[in-house]
């Protein structure tokens, strides 16, 4: 299984564009509000929505509202809010309406970027079926 690494983290908060694509994990760059700057494939690819839809728009309410919570958007203001951290790891269930996918997150931030984050999402595991047995 792979696995975040500083190099991987500290990469994917410098990349723009197509170089985000050969990331083996989803990245989301977005800035204080919210507004998505950067997706790369993986994550289009793993929540199945093109970056034409959501670039320009608020990750934690258009996006994905299941993380208009507490635990993920609570999170990333307060990340945001602090300076004693730059990077912020925890554990997050999607839940996609073809099933639950388990996954590792985490926000990133550098020292020359305080107005934005990027968000790296890692699949953890299998996804689990909602559907239930016939």
């Amino acid at each position: 299984m792979l696995s975040f690494s500083p190099f991987d983290l500290e990469r994917a908060s410098r990349l723009t564009g197509g170089d985000l694509d050969a990331l083996p994990f989803g990245v989301i760059v977005v800035d204080r509000k919210g507004t998505i700057l950067e997706y790369n494939a993986y994550e289009s690819d793993m929540a199945r929505i093109s970056r034409e839809r959501v670039i320009g728009r608020n990750f934690f309410h258009d996006v994905a509202p299941c993380t208009a919570l507490q635990d993920f958007e609570g999170r990333f203001e307060t990340f945001l809010e602090s300076h004693d951290n730059s990077v912020e790891p925890f554990l997050f269930a999607f839940p996609f309406t073809r099933g639950v996918q388990n996954v590792s997150v985490v926000f990133v931030r550098t020292s020359d970027t305080s107005d934005r984050a990027t968000i790296c999402v890692l699949r953890v595991g299998e996804m689990t079926s909602t559907e239930s047995p016939a």
